[in-house]
């Protein structure tokens, strides 16, 4: 999971805290836009956190994109992922962003969600980093490796493994929080370590370390999404819809507008422009026809139901879950089929 993806170093903690108040949802020009619609039905609350492929929704707040589709959206921002995972569960948002393995988590827990929106797949930003004993895959056998226990970084560790016919068994694996396990690297605490960014800077400040794989050797091993309470999607089809179309509007505008929007998005992420081009460069962000066939059910590495079936097996054996999650009815595909067929198949 990035389950407990705790976006940022420590020391970048408070100044999202900061950006988040500062970077107010207030926006002038977003305001007195005679096009937006009249929003109907009560407010939708949807949380989301410090990871490139959600910064979007920063934009579409300041640009007044769900406005303009006419729903009342209200994001709330949390500077702790497991906060959100833990508020949506309680049915204290409606709806949030998180990874595929997290929700599977919750549904395998007796959670009713479903995800709308796939927003993006982890292209790089996710990394087995070792020292310089360790020159392949193969290399780990034996190794002392780190990660945190359950998170995605746990996951793209195995998939490695397995592609050269290894597995944990073969390793050393300590299951170590993920600034931790960090830190500890850095430190020359363990051999190697999984872990995403920005925790990957921090493992590279050892001298001689070095990624050996990352997400971008596994495509579609890592997804996030926009996941909504199945009851809010069954009631509110239609604002839900609203939602999507407004996701996809912001991710044009974004497009056409990159040094505004980049900006809008780093204050949120408490960094410079400059850094935050560095952490959505490993990021691949999903348009509407990626994103769709995503949803599709096949034996491609992105399709999201044949990794889903592999995330099952793992959630048990690593103890998150008692049992497979349910995937009836996870993957909400109709939302991003209309806003494909309403764009000419783009």
């Amino acid at each position: 999971m990035r389950f407990l993806r705790i976006p940022l170093l420590a020391g970048l903690v408070a100044a999202l805290a900061l950006g988040a108040s500062a970077c107010g949802g207030d926006d002038d020009e977003a305001a007195a836009d005679t096009t937006a619609a009249a929003a109907a039905g009560p407010t939708i609350t949807l949380g989301y956190s410090a990871w490139p492929g959600w910064f979007p929704l920063k934009v579409a707040e300041e640009k007044g994109f769900f406005e303009k589709a006419g729903v009342d959206v209200k994001l709330r921002f949390f500077t702790d992922y497991i906060a959100s995972i833990d508020a949506f569960t309680a049915g204290q948002i409606d709806g949030n962003t998180q990874t595929l393995n997290d929700t599977m988590a919750g549904v395998a827990a007796g959670q009713k969600a479903a995800i709308v929106v796939n927003t993006d797949f982890s292209a790089g930003n996710d990394a087995i980093i070792v020292d310089e004993s360790i020159d392949t895959i193969e290399d780990l056998k034996g190794k002392t490796i780190a990660a945190e226990a359950g998170v995605v970084d746990h996951f793209l560790l195995l998939q490695g493994l397995e592609s050269v016919g290894l597995s944990e068994d073969d390793i050393e694996f300590r299951g170590v929080l993920t600034d931790a396990a960090a830190a500890g690297f850095a430190g020359g605490e363990f051999d190697g370590v999984g872990v995403f960014a920005p925790f990957t800077t921090e493992a590279l400040k050892r001298p001689g370390s070095k990624v050996l794989f990352s997400s971008a050797d596994f495509p579609g091993s890592i997804s996030d999404h926009i996941v909504l309470s199945s009851d809010l999607v069954a009631e509110r089809p239609e604002d839900v819809q609203k939602i999507v179309d407004a996701w996809y509007e912001t991710l044009a505008y974004i497009e056409a507008n990159p040094e505004e929007t980049t900006a809008i998005m780093a204050e949120q992420a408490g960094v410079t422009p400059a850094e935050y081009a560095t952490y959505a460069e490993g990021t691949q962000i999903l348009d509407a026809a990626a994103a769709l066939e995503a949803f599709a059910d096949s034996s491609e590495p992105t399709s999201l139901p044949n990794t889903a079936r592999k995330i099952n097996p793992f959630l048990v054996s690593s103890g998150l879950t008692r049992e497979e999650a349910d995937l009836t009815g996870l993957f909400s595909d109709s939302f991003t089929k209309a806003a494909v067929d309403a764009s000419g198949g783009e």
